[in-house]
């Protein structure tokens, strides 16, 4: 698609992502959020009425039975990520899926196949990739001004039971290595530009009503001899969220999603590194481009794919150290 007519894009999932992904659409010129599912009908309509869209319907197969839908944005649980990428691209839609792209390596390379058969735009929102404070750091490093030695980052939320990100209760189980360690993974071998050749991970007791590890160390060694520390927990009652600490060779850097400080707390001007402050506006940006170019996207499934090969080679090390 290279003309200039409006770009039409449904959205599944009316949860604190999909509000986000709304509020984006919205600032991009030549884009119309053409239809929003969520987990009911009685849902999407009152998420439809608090977004402004007009249409509401009831499941993601009358989305992609609609002529005049070109894309899907998908910000629904993960469990439906690689089912819903597939039907999205069987149905010859374009395609942005919420991170994770799967929950195993068997159902991403499924997407990429599905991806590569059909050669649709097909998208992973890996944020990291696309927030100010990253892109700041990426630039510098593309300059060849800023070297990595290491990466040093804290992800802590306080989940001991199952609630969203609004606080309400949640259907499916959030999980540490499969969504929230597939963002530094991911960024890790991106910032460098070298691929990760060492991984180890170890983790807590498992939750004995979730069923998942609450606490969670990963290592990570690029083939450049940049190191990765990464601390996840389920279990902090502080602030809450993703810290990154990157030493390198002329600098130490804090980047709290879009804002970027030096290693003394001090602020950094980032608002002229993109045309907006919001890391998933500028995702959503990619994706849109991307298709009316007709090109492959930043954290396109392919390029994404070592990051998810990578957690599924942690899995097996963390099965494995179970199994004792």
């Amino acid at each position: 698609m290279t003309d200039d007519r409006t770009l039409r894009i449904a959205l599944a999932g009316g949860g604190a992502f999909g509000a986000k992904h709304a509020a984006a659409l919205r600032r991009i010129e030549g884009v119309e959020v053409a239809a929003v599912v969520s987990s009911s009908l009685e849902s999407a309509r009152k998420f439809a009425a608090d977004q402004g869209v007009g249409r509401a319907v009831a499941s993601l197969d009358e989305v992609l039975a609609m002529d005049d839908v070109d894309a899907v944005v998908l910000a629904t649980p993960t469990p439906m990520h690689a089912g819903q990428t597939l039907a999205c691209l069987d149905a010859g839609k374009h395609v942005q899926v919420e991170i994770p792209l799967a929950a195993s390596l068997g159902d991403a390379e499924a997407c990429l196949a599905a991806q590569e058969r059909t050669g649709l735009v097909a998208m992973v929102g890996h944020t990291r990739r696309f927030n100010p404070s990253h892109q700041w750091l990426r630039q510098r490093i593309q300059a060849g001004e800023y070297h990595i030695q290491q990466m040093d980052v804290q992800t802590y939320f306080f989940r001991r039971t199952n609630l969203n990100a609004l606080g309400q209760p949640r259907s499916w189980t959030d999980h540490l290595l499969w969504h929230h360690a597939a963002h530094t993974v991911d960024l890790f071998a991106y910032q460098t530009g070298s691929p990760i050749v060492q991984a180890h991970a170890i983790q807590g007791p498992i939750h004995p009503e979730l069923g998942i590890a609450m606490d969670m160390s990963i290592q990570l060694r690029a083939a450049n001899g940049a190191l990765c520390t990464l601390s996840l927990s389920f279990n902090n009652d502080g602030p809450l969220g993703t810290f990154f600490r990157y030493i390198g060779d002329n600098g130490t850097y804090l980047a709290r999603y879009d804002d970027l400080f030096t290693g003394k707390d001090e602020p950094i001007d980032v608002s002229r590194v993109a045309v907006s402050m919001d890391g998933i506006e500028l995702q959503d940006r990619e994706f849109v481009a991307a298709i009316r170019e007709g090109r492959e996207p930043n954290s396109s499934i392919a390029q994404v794919m070592s990051c998810y090969r990578t957690l599924a080679a942690l899995e097996e090390q963390l099965t494995a150290a179970s199994a004792f």
